[in-house]
């Protein structure tokens, strides 16, 4: 009785790649070498690893906000609080979570299951001066945009001066990357594993729309959803970055 020879192996990914290139820079011109600071070595690695292990894809989706700036305008004037932008995004983002629960979960570490988490902690993405970090504002369903806001302006203050500790960078549910005060038109951010989504948003701007038969300008404000694939299908995150725009279309609501 003949047998057939078992096919060999194809080799495991990334092993069939080929090298990175190294160059010596210095035979084209004067160069200088600086060293990373360790967090943004830290950071590359988690980065590097969740754009190669995720399957990354982006929808993008525009939200009309005409009502957007006065209602912040308004909320800071009675809280006594700097109320952000961003804090209407993390409650409009729990709206969202609430009504997609694939969204507010993780896969299991041998990906054969999903978590489904029952809380609603946002991550909201800072700058500092060693790097990018992401303090996570916790039970946001529960806290008024006001005391989203006021935390969130604390943890952003400590991370850039002092530094947070990982306990207050841990547990987030999803991430939002605001570059509104910078400007860019969109952009698509890397997802922070474990979770499967993560939400960026640029600065807002004019559109010329056609309402009941005159042009009129309505401040439109950019959604950049990027989303793992193994986990959430196309159509559902088209679903879930307009269910962000509807609702920061109604900002009365989220207050």
């Amino acid at each position: 009785m003949s047998t057939k020879p078992e096919a060999p192996a194809a080799p495991a990914w990334p092993a069939n790649l080929p090298p990175m290139p190294v160059m010596d820079f210095g035979l084209f011109g004067e160069v200088e070498t600086v060293p990373l600071p360790r967090h943004q070595k830290l950071v590359a690695s988690f980065l590097a690893r969740n754009w190669a292990q995720i399957p990354h894809v982006f929808h993008q989706d525009e939200a009309e906000v005409p009502g957007l700036d006065a209602a912040r305008k308004a909320l800071a004037a009675e809280s006594g609080v700097k109320v952000t932008q961003v804090a209407f995004l993390v409650k409009a983002a729990v709206k969202a979570l609430q009504a997609f629960p694939r969204f507010n979960a993780s896969l299991t570490p041998n990906g054969d299951g999903l978590v489904l988490k029952k809380f609603y902690h946002i991550g909201i993405a800072v700058e500092t001066p060693n790097g990018l970090v992401v303090p996570v504002i916790r039970d946001c369903d529960r806290k008024s945009i006001p005391e989203i806001a006021a935390e969130l302006a604390e943890k952003a203050e400590r991370a850039r001066t002092k530094g947070l500790p990982i306990t207050e960078m841990s547990g987030g549910c999803f991430t939002i990357s605001s570059l509104g005060n910078l400007g860019g038109t969109g952009f698509t951010p890397i997802i922070n594993a474990p979770e499967l989504a993560i939400l960026g948003v640029t600065r807002t701007a004019e559109r010329l729309k056609l309402v009941n038969g005159q042009v009129v300008s309505v401040p439109v404000l950019p959604l950049s959803l990027s989303y793992d694939h193994r986990v959430i299908n196309g159509a559902d995150a088209a679903r879930f970055t307009r269910c962000i725009a509807d609702a920061l279309a109604d900002p009365a609501a989220l207050a």
